[in-house]
C-alpha cells in the first residue's frame, strides 16, 4: 500500500508530474484542490473570496485527512497545504512525501505563463512576481524541507521532460518504499 504526497510551490508541476507518475505506477491520482472544488462545488478562488483563507485551510486539512485514508494513491497537494496545522507531520506519518523543488526563477517563469488562473499572483509580473515567489518559497522552505524525498524539477518544460522526470521519480520512490 502506497500513499505518495507531492508537495511544492505553485508551478512546480505537482499535478502534471502526478498524472504522469500515476500512469507509470498504476496508482490512483488525486489533485487535492480539484477534489475540494468537486466536493464544495466552488473554485478555490471562490472559497477564498466568499469565506476566507482560514475557512479554506480548515476545509483543506479535513479533506487531506479524508483522502489520505485511500490506498495506492498519488496526491498532489496545494502549494500551501504542508504549511498549515500539522499537515506536513501528518503526511509524513501516513505516506511518503515528495518535495518537487525548483528555483524561484524557474517557478516564476512557469507561473508567468498561467498566472491568470492563479488569483494570488495574477496582478503581478516581472520583478514583482519573482520577489513574491522568492519570499513565499523562503517562508515555506521549513515545511517543504521536511519531505522524505526532495526531487529536483528545475527542467519540466516539454512532455518528454515530464515523462523522464516521472520515470526517475518512480524509481526513487520504489527504492525508498519497498513493498
Amino acid at each position: 500500500m502506497l500513499r505518495i504526497f507531492l508537495i511544492g510551490y505553485m508551478g512546480a508541476g505537482k499535478t502534471t508530474l502526478g498524472r504522469e507518475l500515476s500512469g507509470i505506477s498504476k496508482l490512483s491520482f488525486i489533485d487535492l484542490d480539484h477534489f475540494i472544488e468537486g466536493r464544495y462545488h466552488k473554485t478555490i478562488r471562490q472559497i477564498f473570496e466568499e469565506e476566507s483563507e482560514a475557512t479554506f485551510r480548515e476545509i483543506e486539512k479535513k479533506t487531506l485527512h479524508e483522502v489520505a485514508e485511500f490506498e495506492d494513491l498519488i496526491l498532489s497537494t496545494g502549494g500551501g497545504t504542508p504549511c498549515f496545522f500539522d499537515n506536513m507531520t501528518y503526511m509524513n506519518s501516513v505516506g511518503t512525501t515528495v518535495y518537487l523543488k525548483a528555483s524561484s526563477r524557474a517557478l516564476t517563469e512557469r507561473i508567468e505563463l498561467c498566472k491568470q488562473t492563479r488569483p494570488t499572483v495574477r496582478h503581478l509580473s516581472g520583478d514583482a512576481l519573482h520577489a513574491f515567489v522568492s519570499d513565499a518559497l523562503a517562508r515555506r522552505a521549513p515545511f517543504y524541507d521536511q519531505a522524505q524525498i526532495v526531487f529536483e524539477v528545475e527542467r519540466l518544460v516539454t512532455h518528454c521532460d515530464v515523462r523522464v522526470a516521472a520515470s526517475q521519480l518512480w524509481q526513487i520512490i520504489r527504492e525508498s518504499c519497498p513493498s
